[in-house]
């Protein structure tokens, strides 16, 4: 069974920063496409980023140069640096994991940034 736990979510000021953890059981991230994508109040759920196996990063539009996505192997954990955050920024981030036949999503972890 397949569990992906998010953590890290947390209120915080424009301007700040936050790391959000995703740690995996049941598949590994090492050989498999980890991401993070969020779902805004009122809006579809978005692409943030992808890394693949090779280490292959790919970003939402915008978001490259702000959010990096990284991996530890070794915690099965991939992570979501966000810096400068805006209050359009706010969402709850969910993580994500592709197999070759399945997708599996984490139950999600809110960011909230007043404006």
């Amino acid at each position: 069974q397949v569990q992906l736990v998010e953590s890290g979510g947390d209120l915080v000021q424009p301007g700040g920063s936050l790391r959000l953890s995703c740690v995996a059981s049941g598949i590994i991230f090492s050989i498999n496409t980890g991401g993070w994508y969020r779902q805004a109040p009122g809006k579809q759920r978005e692409l943030v980023a992808t890394i693949t196996s090779g280490g292959g990063t790919n970003y939402g539009d915008a978001l490259k140069g702000r959010f990096t996505i990284s991996r530890d192997n070794a915690r099965n954990t991939v992570y979501l640096q966000m810096n400068n955050l805006a209050p359009n920024d706010t969402a709850v981030y969910y993580c994500n994991a592709k197999s070759r036949s399945n997708v599996y999503w984490g139950q999600g972890t809110q960011v909230p940034v007043p404006s």
